[in-house]
């Protein structure tokens, strides 16, 4: 399948139409199922979320949301926590339940660890799937935690962080040396059986791989270019990210 690609002349109007899609999701189906990514990538789009629930009154009460990833031997009240990131950013700003935001934990004994990972996909199979799956792309191709050589069968699992996505993240946690070298992350398998995915991206440092995800071999080095198989993908781009597509295609 091709991959749809949507252009914008910035990220702000990108973000307010996956707003807009989100909000029509949850209008038909309040209880409806969201996989949702932390990063800088998603920012505008939960800004958004949060004034239209404040002003347009959307409810989250019902909806259910499941986390891509989180990183190992952060507890979840430390500031660079995933956990942390989303309650700042969307969940303390809306009426979502407690009860039904759910991520990985990074704070599990090493044999405690697959256990917890299956746990959270039956979770996930128990919520009905995930009907919107928001993504970002790393430099490298990554989505989720699911670096480069991560097979399209792979499942919710402890991985290694490379040396790009720590240096990507060095500045946050003040040195690479401070930065996580594991994480918990859904597998691409699991990312990919969601109703509808819907790629972030902007900047012209996202240019380069998203021609690559976009019009480049479906292949492990990037592991982006597995949602060519997905039957309802969309890419939402600036124009600067959109860069290098025209001349790919």
């Amino acid at each position: 399948m091709a991959i749809e690609t949507i252009i914008f002349p910035d990220a702000e109007q990108a973000a307010q139409q996956v707003a807009k899609k989100i909000q029509q999701l949850i209008q038909r189906k309040p209880d409806a199922v969201l996989g949702l990514a932390t990063g800088g990538t998603p920012l505008l789009l939960y800004r958004e979320l949060i004034r239209m629930h404040a002003e347009e009154g959307l409810s989250f009460a019902q909806v259910r949301t499941f986390n891509l990833d989180e990183y190992e031997g952060l507890p979840p009240d430390h500031p660079e926590s995933y956990w942390s990131f989303m309650q700042r950013n969307l969940f303390d700003h809306i009426d979502i339940s407690p009860g039904n935001y759910h991520l990985p934990s990074g704070m599990l004994a090493a044999d405690a660890v697959p256990e917890h990972c299956e746990a959270y996909e039956n979770a996930i199979r128990a919520a009905g799937g995930i009907d919107f799956q928001i993504l970002g792309i790393g430099r490298n191709g990554h989505i989720g935690f699911n670096e480069p050589g991560s097979t399209i069968s792979s499942r919710t699992r402890r991985v290694t962080l490379c040396e790009v996505t720590r240096s990507d993240a060095a500045p946050a946690f003040g040195s690479i040396e401070q930065v996580p070298t594991h994480a918990i992350s859904m597998g691409c398998a699991t990312i990919l059986e969601a109703k509808e995915i819907v790629l972030l991206a902007f900047g012209e440092h996202k240019a380069e791989i998203v021609a690559q995800a976009v019009c480049g071999d479906v292949s492990e080095n990037v592991t982006a270019s597995y949602l060519q198989t997905h039957q309802n993908i969309h890419f939402y781009l600036d124009s600067a990210a959109a860069r290098d597509l025209r001349e790919s295609m």
